[in-house]
């Protein structure tokens, strides 16, 4: 049985369109980071992949202390728990982006999701299958898996379940 941790910026608030990042959630106040929409198909991807887990899907999130409560508030805003059938108590935070292994080993992750290949580059040994997500500068490396979006994280998904959910 997988166990996936998700990326929360870029991933499932404000992804990479077309070069460009929404960037209004980190750049802004209360307000207007709660106006900020979720990446399409974020929220039915998210609840796929906690069922397809048997609700070993986890959050995982490299911010700080202020960032780490306009987080809080925009997932309970948006009724993100409530959407996507995932537990509240399944959020982790990290201030550096290198600490995301730390959970990754504590958690027993099989799967990362992520938009940053530094990242992804300290699961490597750690994690069996690093995800890629959003548009890249780089052609991802073979050690990775490229997906666009959220209907590539369907697919993907698919693949390593098909009997599955």
């Amino acid at each position: 049985m997988h166990r996936i941790g998700i990326d929360i910026g870029r991933v499932i608030i404000g992804p990479v369109v077309n070069g460009r990042a929404d960037t209004s959630f980190l750049g802004s106040g209360h307000e207007e980071a709660m106006r900020t929409p979720p990446a399409p198909g974020a929220f039915a991807g998210v609840a796929e992949l906690v069922a397809r887990t048997g609700g070993n899907a986890w959050l995982v999130s490299k911010c700080g202390p202020g960032v780490q409560a306009k987080t809080r508030a925009w997932l309970a805003h948006h009724r993100f728990w409530e959407e996507t059938g995932m537990d509240p108590s399944h959020l982790r935070f990290c201030l550096a982006r290198p600490d995301k292994a730390v959970h990754a080993r504590k958690l027993r992750l099989t799967v990362m999701i992520d938009d940053r290949l530094d990242v992804l580059e300290h699961l490597r040994g750690l994690v069996e299958h690093k995800l890629l997500f959003g548009e890249q500068k780089r052609p991802a490396p073979p050690w990775t898996t490229p997906v666009l979006d959220w209907a590539a994280v369907h697919e993907w998904a698919a693949r390593q379940w098909p009997s599955a959910a």
